[in-house]
C-alpha cells in the first residue's frame, strides 16, 4: 500500500508521554497493538511532518483537479 491509496482499515491512535521521558505514538488496530517511542526532539520533528503533510493537503483540497485528457493509461 503507498501513502497516497485510500484504506478501510480503522485504528485507534493515543500520543503521550511516557514514564521514561519519551514520546509514545500508540497504534491499536485490529490484531495490532504498537507502541512507537522517540526522545522529544524526534516528536518535534514528527510534529512538523505533520503540519507541513497537513498544509500541503488543504492546498490539495482547494486545488482542482485536472480535467481528463481523453488518453489512457498503459
Amino acid at each position: 500500500m503507498s501513502i497516497d491509496k485510500q484504506s478501510d482499515i480503522a485504528a485507534n491512535l493515543q500520543i503521550g508521554p511516557t514514564t521514561l521521558g519519551m514520546v509514545r505514538i500508540y497504534i491499536e488496530a485490529e490484531g495490532v497493538d504498537l507502541p512507537l517511542d522517540f526522545d522529544p526532539d524526534e516528536a518535534d520533528e514528527i510534529a512538523e511532518e505533520l503540519r507541513a503533510a497537513a498544509e500541503r493537503a488543504r492546498l490539495m483540497a482547494d486545488t482542482p483537479a485536472p480535467a481528463p485528457t481523453g488518453k489512457k493509461k498503459r
